[in-house]
């Protein structure tokens, strides 16, 4: 399909994608901390014009909303925002990719023999020097693609899911393209059975009052021809706030004028690569909100879904316990005649921070000189077991546990199978990402390896590669150690199977060199030579029956002789 025709009619984004795009609004205010983005999401769709939009009739059901509260001179208001949500949107993406996978494109087979020459010191095994396409994998994954996939995770944990994406700028890099993130409000995707079709990424290149430019790239497959072949279509329009608008030149503006240079016919550019330059990860499926939307039905669930409320009700009780320790400062209630006149119809003030007074001269009955001091508690057990209570139920619907975030009680040692298993819930809901991105990671990767031969002429063979995730509970290696003991003396393990326990990181030719190390070390298998086969006498002792044993081996030779 092509770019869209444009238009002033032609409405951006498209209509609809509305409601997922306020959903997207409000999650991505949650995800950034800021006050003035909750209060503009909240205070404006509880507005009667905003309120026959979706978030609009969202936050009207709810019976109150802290942040929908409008503030006004007469009655300010000191709001608290508890950053809980970024917290919990940067804390998936650690437990993801703070252990990156291992990406290869071969794997060993059990029983392979290491080549000679491949073993270096220490045992490793290197059988993927000589493969051109592992390196040059190795080179294009470098420390700045796990940085992305880092930054992805916490995006798709925010906002229900993120696009990956290849591009490639020889003024940037010259040698090499790149996989980045795009967020998903910056995304019009298109579904065939779940699965991603067409996606269009647009961004806003000039702002300018009413007028807006929007630079729209859509990755598609052309599929007219003998051989799927994958496209990048590039256009320019310029419109309205509400309004895509007409089509324009790339070189009218300088944000796109150097992509001209790459278009290979009409808006196209060829990747090389027989299928999609992008992929889009899912946070958790299914969506619950938008399981009657037919185009937003795939589309992945946010870690706040359904937590929303409770986040609205932890800024309202932090706030409540910031207006406590407001009200907690000691007042003094003065006679009026403490109170510094200012003038004709100016009134009258009391300083209330000034903490030495002077000696006055009040005069009259001794009665009105009296200084009452006033200081109301402060509640902070009630709110801080308030807020924690709060805290480890939003940690509990995102699906994680509440030692991940610290909020157990306590504070007495506690074992590493403990920790373990107070923390099961979090890594089973990282398994369950770690699975939606070992699907799409190994496709964005074969087209980053397809659009590197294309574009930059690289001789390698471009292959989907597999990840490899590392446990997710690191195991002691003292209770380790203590198991293989125990299965070793009951003669119910190999020294394969307690190689590879040992080291589930190696490859099979590194666990078969270490297993023969063993064998020739601990002199394992290796039979005596029966040609030196002493018969277990030892120097120059006899055993005692020596003679005797001689004397009757001589017998028959006497009676043969007679």
């Amino acid at each position: 399909m092509p770019l869209p025709t444009g238009g002033t009619e032609e409405t951006w984004p498209p209509e609809h994608l509305k409601p997922v795009y306020a959903k997207y609004a409000e999650w991505s205010a949650w995800h950034s901390g800021d006050p003035e983005q909750l209060a503009a999401v909240y205070e404006g769709a509880a507005t009667p014009q905003t309120r026959r939009t979706f978030l609009g009739r969202l936050v009207t059901t709810v019976r109150r909303w802290f942040w929908g509260n409008t503030e006004s001179e007469s009655r300010p208001r000191q709001r608290v925002h508890v950053p809980l949500a970024g917290d919990v949107a940067a804390t998936s993406a650690d437990l993801l990719f703070s252990d990156p996978p291992k990406i290869r494109i071969h794997v060993d087979e059990p029983g392979t023999e290491p080549d000679e020459g491949e073993q270096g010191e220490g045992g490793d095994v290197d059988d993927e020097a000589e493969d051109p396409t592992q390196t040059r994998l190795d080179e294009l994954i470098d420390d700045g693609a796990i940085a992305a996939f880092l930054e992805a995770a916490e995006i798709a944990a925010a906002m229900g899911g993120v696009y990956l994406r290849v591009v490639w700028d020889k003024e940037v890099e010259p040698d090499r393209p790149w996989i980045a993130a795009v967020h998903p409000d910056a995304a019009v995707p298109e579904w065939r059975y779940g699965r991603l079709w067409a996606v269009t990424f647009w961004r806003s290149i000039l702002v300018n009052g009413n007028r807006v430019v929007r630079h729209l790239e859509r990755h598609e497959v052309d599929r007219t021809g003998e051989t799927p072949r994958g496209i990048i279509r590039h256009g320019v329009y310029d419109g309205g706030l509400a309004s895509l608008g007409n089509l324009a030149a790339l070189t009218d503006f300088p944000e796109t004028s150097g992509l001209a240079s790459s278009i290979d016919w009409g808006d196209e550019i060829d990747t090389g690569h027989a299928g999609l330059t992008a992929v889009y990860v899912p946070n958790m499926r299914p969506n619950r909100i938008w399981r009657g939307l037919p185009d937003a039905s795939a589309l992945g669930a946010s870690d706040y879904s359904g937590t929303e409320d409770l986040l609205d009700f932890l800024d309202l009780t932090y706030s409540s316990w910031a207006r406590d320790v407001e009200l907690g400062k000691a007042r003094l209630i003065v006679p009026a005649d403490y109170l510094q006149n200012l003038g004709a119809g100016q009134g009258a003030a009391f300083d209330l921070d000034r903490e030495l007074y002077e000696g006055v001269n009040a005069g009259g009955d001794d009665e009105k000189t009296d200084i009452t001091q006033v200081q109301f508690p402060i509640r902070w057990a009630e709110h801080q077991e308030t807020v924690n209570q709060i805290k480890r139920d939003i940690v509990a619907s995102a699906g994680y546990s509440a030692a991940t975030f610290g909020l157990t009680d306590g504070g007495q040692a506690v074992t590493a199978t403990e920790v373990n298993a107070d923390e099961r819930k979090s890594h089973v809901t990282t398994g369950r990402k770690a699975r939606y991105w070992g699907v799409e990671l190994p496709a964005i990767l074969e087209a980053l390896l397809a659009v590197d031969a294309h574009q930059f002429n690289t001789k390698i063979v471009p292959q989907r590669p597999l990840i490899e995730w590392p446990p997710a509970v690191a195991v002691d290696p003292e209770t380790e150690s203590r198991t293989l003991a125990n299965l070793e003396s009951a003669r119910a393990i190999s020294l394969e199977e307690k190689a590879r326990r040992l080291h589930p990181d190696w490859k099979a030719k590194q666990v078969e060199a270490e297993v023969e190390r063993l064998k020739e070390e601990y002199a394992i298998g290796q039979a005596e030579d029966p040609s030196e086969f002493t018969g277990g006498s030892f120097g120059d002792e006899q055993p005692e029956d020596t003679e005797a044993d001689e004397e009757q081996a001589s017998e028959p030779e006497a009676t043969e002789a007679a």
